[in-house]
């Protein structure tokens, strides 16, 4: 598995991945691995909280793939009525049901030659699982209505904020899907988990909300600045983007105050390190350190060779990390 320097990764992020913003080490992660990733035809999971940034890591899969001319078709699969599941991704003949005055093409066949997203596909009813893991495997469509197969060559990822492996167990998923969709995973941390992206995040929404709503606002006081970074954060990016949207859009011009955005009473996004002053940084950044360890060695099985590639680490000094970890 080769190494990818940090420098090739900032190329990378400015040519496919420019709206992705933040620099924390879990985003850095994330977004290695859909770089590793992308110019293969590989299934990819993207894990994650609602808010945190899947379809955009999704459309970066796809700008930096050899599919990237063709098109990407996302489904949000939580907002499909169960009686159109199959309708709306394998198509359907005119007549084939109440309603069907048309052919209609499914968003599978519409995402032929490029990237289909299955946004929250633990979503998705058993039955429809079922057909959607033979459509898989068989390469090939059959529209409601039809008794003739229709191949296609799609490139397929999928997200999802739910517990896919616990949803197996409770028989809530089906197992040989999980396989198929996860043959790469990755996650995206919530944003209280990576409080190094809050700030640069709130300035990038800043700026974009200054050109599209016309405003000038120059930045954030450190009393907004505070709140921001004392926040829960519960709803993610997306809930950061609205409270900067809000507050740029109602000060017009000049300096964010607190006040401006709305968070309320600030909350403590988790617990501090025991100490009197409430902070150790050799306590948090062995914290970080250790989670994205953990996390490498899941995603590469407990294979520890890849995952010190993964980590840029050598083989040796990974073992004498987990050494220390006990």
């Amino acid at each position: 598995m080769r190494i990818v320097n940090g420098t090739d990764l900032h190329a990378w992020r400015r040519r496919y991945a420019s709206d992705i913003v933040g620099d924390s080490p879990a985003l850095a992660f994330a977004l290695q691995v859909i770089q590793r990733a992308a110019d293969t035809d590989s299934t990819v999971l993207i894990a994650g909280e609602s808010g945190t940034g899947k379809e955009l890591l999704a459309h970066a899969l796809h700008a930096a793939s050899p599919r990237s001319a063709a098109a990407f078709v996302a489904v949000n699969c939580a907002a499909l009525p169960d009686a159109l599941v199959e309708s709306e991704l394998f198509g359907h003949t005119r007549g084939a049901f109440t309603g069907a005055t048309g052919t209609r093409t499914g968003r599978i066949l519409a995402a032929n030659g490029g990237t289909l997203f299955l946004d929250e596909i633990g979503d998705l009813p058993l039955d429809a699982q079922a057909k959607l893991l033979r459509a898989l495997q068989e390469r090939c469509v059959v529209p409601v209505g039809s008794d003739t197969p229709i191949p296609f060559d799609v490139r397929i990822v999928a997200a999802t904020h739910r517990d896919l492996e616990a949803m197996v167990e409770a028989g809530e998923f089906r197992l040989d899907l999980y396989y198929r969709i996860s043959v790469i995973r990755t996650e995206l941390a919530p944003l209280r988990e990576r409080p190094e992206d809050i700030m640069p995040l709130a300035e990038h929404f800043v700026q974009r909300v200054n050109d599209w709503a016309k405003r000038d606002v120059t930045g954030l006081s450190a009393g907004a600045r505070d709140a921001l970074l004392a926040h829960a954060w519960r709803g993610n990016v997306r809930e950061l983007a609205n409270a900067i949207e809000r507050a740029v859009v109602l000060t017009g011009s000049g300096v964010v105050s607190a006040d401006a955005l709305g968070l309320g009473k600030p909350r403590r996004r988790r617990a501090e390190p025991d100490t009197p002053e409430g902070l150790n940084l050799k306590d948090a950044v062995k914290q970080v350190e250790n989670a994205l360890i953990r996390r490498a060695l899941d995603q590469t099985g407990g294979n520890r060779t890849e995952a010190a590639a993964l980590l840029g680490l050598n083989r040796t000094t990974l073992v004498e990390k987990l050494r220390k970890l006990g």
